[in-house]
């Protein structure tokens, strides 16, 4: 079966639109932090428009992972397990063919 192809019951959706949103939840908290971090050592110029750099690249990066398509949903959960912003057990409540290939791709 391809990935594409995998049907989700509302179980299932409910499951996955939690951990999704919690990783969300915990990677914009760490970069609020982070900015708040990098804000606060602004002495000159330079340093803001290096914060503004950084925060245009981590949009980029949180906007191009975040997409809840189910047809992508196991590799978006494969990397934020392998990133740390999601947890395998989170995703208990997933058919175990779904647990074993963000596992399996976790690990690539």
């Amino acid at each position: 079966m391809q990935v594409s192809e995998i049907e989700w019951s509302k179980t299932e959706q409910k499951v996955a639109k939690e951990a999704f949103e919690k990783a969300y939840e915990r990677e914009i908290a760490a970069l609020i932090q982070e900015v708040r971090a990098q804000a606060s050592a602004i002495a000159e110029l330079d340093d803001m428009w290096r914060l503004h750099d950084f925060l245009s690249a981590r949009r980029h990066d949180i906007d191009g992972k975040y997409d809840y398509s189910y047809s992508v949903l196991l590799f978006i959960f494969a990397r934020l397990v392998k990133e740390g912003w999601l947890h395998l057990d989170e995703l208990k409540g997933l058919q175990t063919d779904k647990l074993s290939k963000v596992a399996a791709l976790s690990r690539m």
